[in-house]
């Protein structure tokens, strides 16, 4: 069952940022947009792309009013000693936003992404600054996610909420978007055609 729509799911966990050990908590960031996302292990392939990715493009996301959050089930100690391991040897040295430690599997059952080996699949979501998940994607463990169209849907759901149109296949900012009714809808139908 999908939670789109839904409260978030509530988190307290142990985390590591800027070499310290903090506690991420979902209430830490009401009134910022979130992106949630889960990944597999530490230490592992894919995983580091995909985390400096995101950790690259750290101050962008910011400037869009939204924070980062990464999770897996590996414990805080060992996120920490990823997080001292330089790049060039697979570790995340300089990552600019906490990892969070979900030791007990509970917050990867929670957002329906624990996957049957007891890891997290590459679920990604975005939370709304009232605490709503607005949009959710899941990746097998083989494939990493796109910072790109991560960015593109935060600011969908951005454009949606403040001016409550909705916005069609492939929108970007400065792109056509819908009123979200029949006879408004139209609009966008007859131009598009043109």
């Amino acid at each position: 069952m999908s939670i789109v729509g839904q409260a978030a799911p509530d988190f307290s966990l142990d985390a590591v940022a800027g070499g310290q050990f903090i506690t991420a908590k979902l209430e830490d960031y009401r009134g910022k947009w979130l992106v949630l996302f889960f990944y597999p292990l530490d230490f592992t392939f894919v995983c580091p792309t995909e985390i400096l990715a995101f950790s690259d493009r750290i101050e962008e996301l910011r400037a869009l009013g939204a924070e980062v959050l990464g999770v897996s089930v590996d414990s805080k100690f060992t996120h920490l000693a990823w997080t001292e391991k330089p790049r060039a040897e697979g570790g995340i040295q300089g990552l600019t936003y906490p990892l969070a430690a979900d030791l007990n599997k509970q917050t990867s059952t929670d957002y329906g992404v624990l996957a049957d080996g007891g890891v997290a699949l590459r679920g990604l979501f975005i939370v709304d600054p009232e605490g709503v998940v607005q949009h959710a994607t899941v990746n097998n463990l083989g494939v990493g996610r796109s910072v790109d169209e991560t960015v593109r849907v935060l600011q969908a759901f951005q454009y949606v909420a403040e001016k409550g149109e909705v916005c069609p296949a492939g929108w970007k900012p400065g792109g056509a978007s819908m009123k979200p009714d029949w006879e408004g809808s139209k609009e966008y139908f007859g131009s598009a055609s043109a």
